[in-house]
């Protein structure tokens, strides 16, 4: 049955990151969802090509982290987190680290990517804190980096529309150059050249004082800005600097993490390990708002024993840190993972996937496409200004059936993992027909 809506029905909300006066002359509601496919509430089916907003990776619709939550809920329905706690938040700290890097065993809840990454840099201050090493308060971020949009993480992002009407943000941040070329286009995979841009990490400790800074955050595959994989040895060299210089390596691994590159979380893909990773998103399958930072046992161990047997370690939380609905829903995400092998099926389909969207290569208005794992960013020509026809192209695709996310003149694809070969060259066939049409 079709649900009729007028603009008038739609008009108390504010909506978030969205052209609220367009959308709510032509809204684009999603009413129901099974597997690899949303439907929407004129009854049109559409074929989720981002998971839902790179959350939904175990597919829509999944009956055990529903039943896993309804069965939680039944027995308890909130435990303050503070002095308190219940045990699902424990069991799915252990789950998570169970897959993380065999150097990090501590997990701390949050309830969203951007409550993460401040939470990230706060852990980091705390760090050097513990270490008697105060001077440590410089963040170094990334141009066309997205870490949120609370102040901290706003702070070390990079994507200009993001910023700029929020002021200067928190002072001393510094920001290397983005890693993208306009020598290397259309790359599945990583560029070859470009390493050299770690250098600007070196360079604001030489200019600074390494003692400065307390640390760097990157997201090892720049995701929102339009899938921008890191060049062969950047990370690597990132590392390199942060360990002679005491700096702290932070990942954004809030898109990369679970699965998307194939492995559990990027480590797995680039052979490089942060000292504290940032996750959210498909650590509840999308389903409850949850976020989570993780950290070595090097940094968890300073900070703890920092204080004396009774002390608060470290003066931060949320009243929702690790919820029950949350918890019960990461544990049984997690439990999914593993048993349906997701990521290996990740991996498996990464190269028909990659295939598939480099053909798209052939359109005119196609300025390049990148891709690693199952993530890819197609780059469309600017019409008039920036992001108007990125705008019509989603618009068009979800006409035709198919759930894409723009940045700009950027859209990004990011399937569910669950995805198989039917799936991408549906996918394809939609692409190639809608980007013809421009």
């Amino acid at each position: 049955m079709t649900i009729q809506f007028t603009t008038n029905d739609l008009e108390s909300q504010w909506m978030p990151f969205t052209a609220n006066k367009d959308f709510k002359q032509s809204p684009r509601l999603l009413v129901k969802a099974d597997g690899m496919y949303y439907e929407n509430h004129e009854g049109g089916r559409l074929l989720d090509g981002c998971a839902g907003l790179f959350c939904v990776a175990a597919g829509h619709g999944r009956k055990e982290v529903r039943d896993a939550i309804y069965t939680a809920l039944e027995q308890l329905d909130y435990a303050p987190p503070f002095n308190t706690a219940h045990p699902l938040s424990f069991e799915a700290a252990r789950k998570v680290a169970r897959i993380l890097p065999d150097h990090m065993n501590h997990v701390f809840f949050t309830n969203s990517g951007s409550e993460s990454v401040d939470t990230a840099l706060k852990i980091a201050l705390a760090y050097h804190y513990a270490r008697n090493d105060k001077m440590r308060t410089r963040f170094v971020g990334r141009q066309r980096a997205y870490h949120g949009v609370n102040f901290g993480g706003l702070s070390v992002s990079g994507m200009v529309k993001n910023k700029e009407v929020f002021g200067p943000g928190l002072p001393g941040v510094l920001h290397m150059r983005h890693t993208w070329s306009k020598d290397e286009r259309f790359v599945a995979g990583q560029p070859e050249t470009g390493a050299d841009k770690a250098e600007d990490l070196q360079g604001f400790v030489d200019t600074y004082g390494a003692e400065s800074i307390a640390c760097c955050i990157v997201e090892p595959v720049a995701g929102s800005t339009g899938c921008l994989p890191p060049p062969k040895g950047y990370l690597q060299r990132l590392r390199e600097i942060c360990d002679a210089n005491g700096i702290l390596l932070i990942f954004d691994e809030v898109i990369t993490g679970f699965g998307r590159m194939g492995t559990a979380f990027s480590d797995g893909v680039f052979g490089v390990k942060a000292d504290i990773v940032t996750m959210a998103k498909a650590l509840t399958n999308g389903t409850v708002a949850m976020g989570a930072v993780a950290v070595s046992d090097n940094v968890y161990e300073t900070i703890i024993s920092s204080g004396g047997p009774t002390a608060v370690e470290f003066f931060h939380g949320y009243t929702y840190s690790g919820s029950v609905p949350a918890a019960a829903a990461c544990v049984a995400a997690m439990d999914i993972y593993e048993r349906e092998d997701l990521f290996g099926n990740a991996a498996k389909m990464a190269g028909p996937f990659q295939e598939m969207v480099h053909s798209m290569k052939e359109f005119g208005l196609v300025t390049d496409i990148r891709s690693i794992g199952l993530l890819a960013g197609i780059d469309l020509s600017v019409d008039e200004k920036p992001g108007k026809r990125g705008y019509e192209v989603m618009k068009a695709l979800y006409a035709a059936g198919l759930l894409v996310k723009l940045t700009g003149d950027c859209a990004l694809l990011s399937p569910p993992l669950i995805c198989n070969e039917s799936h991408i060259d549906e996918m394809g066939t939609i692409l190639r027909k809608t980007l013809a049409s421009f």
